[in-house]
């Protein structure tokens, strides 16, 4: 068994141009939870104040085979443990495992910490053994451990010792600088599995394009824990990705890591997240890139319709993903018809619907939609095209207004906007009244349209007033067009028991932000539609 331990929370969120919420991190923790990861490491609870809420509130979710992880550093030197504000943090953040770094490097403890080595080393003994006493596991993460042991194995290996004497339940080589090589990484964990006895972890990062091999290698020289980040996101060039490292193990190598059937999972947790950090989805990423399984026109086509083997090392949808075959229609059915099953509904290759909304989203993909992160959007199209759904409203007009009346005063926006129900839907409400032309204001023009709208529809749905805009994000699509440029937008949704993701894109921000809205809004209204059926 090799368990996967998750750090884009912490890790990967130290990459340049990423900036998580705090709702993303509890979304991306749920979805990775669901993929069957073991452990998420969800922050520094004492490094910043979005840390310490997270770790507040991710209390409240009840995960199915992830456990929550603390990170800190060890104890600072020349203080008593109990007065160490970062580690009394951690243990006020109540999750079941704590994983705290310490100093292997010599190098470190002479040029940063500026403390006698052997006092390094009660550092690391300090706070591991004091940590025991508070959660159930306390992981060890070497920091630079592999260019330590480079320079000075003797010390190194003490430093290991020192965790291990203090009951530290995983201890974790890190490669922190990324520039060691497969050969090196081999022949150093060899050595280390003749000193140390205590389970063996591996975090490398991509310096030299070698932190999956890295991983790999690690595991192959009985590494039981494997450290990464999806999309391998973080500092300078990344971390380990996960997204490689997963199907690798349990594809290539046999290891159960994750099951099959969350493997399918992959390539929609890889989108998410890079939709959630606000970033391009690579096309070129190995298992989860939506160029990892497409095909042109010629000799590739022709040899992969008859056996896909020929041109691909494993079946695409064993990870999520799919291939594309640029001069077939066929190309996506199994995904559509995948994810209609994951909603309840069976669909035939053959069906209509199926080639009206494979399609549809075509068409909208041209446009610059993207579904991941916005899964809602995705089932309101899918059961448009079934005749699931029906027509809540219609849009009379909204016109939005942006004031700043000096330059001292903050600019405010408002919007006024009429709305019509179909005549069923206020018959079998009892109302005679079907038309509703009313105003908001908010401190921009989409948090005034959104408080116009929900005024103008909670007269005839009054659950509406259940949900809130909990996060909002905007990406450019074509950069270069400047003013011109057509943005996509992202909105996350909550009623209070549930989330969910809606998109919309249009040359206008303020179109691109209504089409998420509306979706946000119908999606509210269909799932209470169908829980009352």
């Amino acid at each position: 068994m090799v368990y996967i331990y998750d750090t884009t929370l912490r890790d990967g969120a130290q990459g340049k141009g990423v900036s998580f919420s705090l709702e993303d991190k509890l979304r991306i923790a749920m979805a990775l939870d669901d993929l069957g990861i073991h452990y998420i490491e969800g922050g520094w609870p004492g490094s910043n104040p979005k840390d310490m809420a997270y770790f507040e509130e991710v209390k409240k979710i009840k995960f199915k085979n992830a456990k929550i992880v603390a990170f800190s550093s060890t104890k600072r030197a020349k203080i008593k443990i109990e007065d160490d504000k970062n580690i009394q943090t951690l243990i006020e953040a109540e999750t079941p495992v704590i994983t705290v770094f310490g100093k292997s490097w010599d190098l470190h403890v002479k040029e940063a910490l500026r403390i006698p080595l052997e006092e390094n080393l009660e550092l690391i003994y300090d706070t591991i053994s004091y940590l025991k006493k508070y959660t159930d596991e306390v992981f060890f993460d070497a920091e630079h451990f592999f260019d330590g042991f480079k320079d000075n194995p003797e010390y190194s290996l003490k430093a290991l010792k020192a965790a291990e004497e203090a009951g530290a339940d995983c201890i974790v080589l890190a490669d922190t600088n990324g520039g060691t090589l497969w050969y090196e990484t081999e022949k150093i964990i060899e050595k280390v599995k003749r000193e140390i006895n205590a389970p063996l972890g591996i975090h490398a990062h991509n310096d030299s394009d070698m932190a999956v091999v890295n991983s790999l290698i690690a595991v192959k020289k009985g590494a039981i824990q494997v450290q990464g980040t999806i999309n391998g996101l973080g500092e300078r060039t990344g971390n380990a990705n996960l997204c490689s490292i997963i199907p690798n193990l349990v594809l290539k190598m046999g290891i159960e890591a994750i099951s099959r059937e969350n493997l399918k999972k992959l390539y929609s947790v890889s989108r998410l997240v890079s939709e959630l950090s606000n970033r391009p989805h690579p096309d070129n990423l190995p298992f989860v890139g939506d160029s990892a399984f497409a095909h042109k026109a010629g000799v590739h086509v022709s040899a992969v319709e008859k056996n896909p083997r020929t041109y691909e090392h494993i079946n695409p949808e064993l990870v999520g993903n799919k291939r594309q075959i640029m001069v077939s229609e066929l190309s996506g059915r199994s995904n559509i018809i995948n994810k209609a099953k994951e909603l309840g509904i069976e669909l035939s290759k053959d069906s209509p619907a199926v080639k009206k909304v494979l399609e549809k989203i075509k068409y909208l993909e041209s446009q610059g939609y993207q579904f991941e992160g916005a899964e809602a959007s995705f089932e309101i199209l899918l059961k448009e095209a079934l005749g699931k759904t029906k027509k809540y409203f219609e849009l009379k007009g909204f016109r939005v207004l942006t004031e700043k009346r000096s330059e001292n005063e903050e600019a405010y926006a408002e919007a006024t906007i009429k709305v019509e129900i179909p005549e069923e839907i206020a018959e079998e409400k009892g109302l005679k009244e079907r038309v509703e032309h009313t105003a908001a204001d908010g401190r921009g023009p989409v948090e005034a349209l959104d408080k116009a709208l929900r005024k103008a529809l909670e007269k005839f749905y009054p659950n509406l007033k259940e949900v809130k805009l909990t996060d909002y994000k905007v990406r450019i699509l074509n950069e270069t067009a400047g003013t011109e440029a057509s943005p996509r937008v992202l909105i996350e949704s909550t009623d209070g028991k549930d989330k969910w993701g809606t998109v919309g894109v249009s040359p206008n921000i303020i179109e691109a932000s209504w089409l998420a809205l509306i979706d946000a809004i119908k999606y509210k209204l269909m799932k209470d539609e169908e829980k009352n059926k």
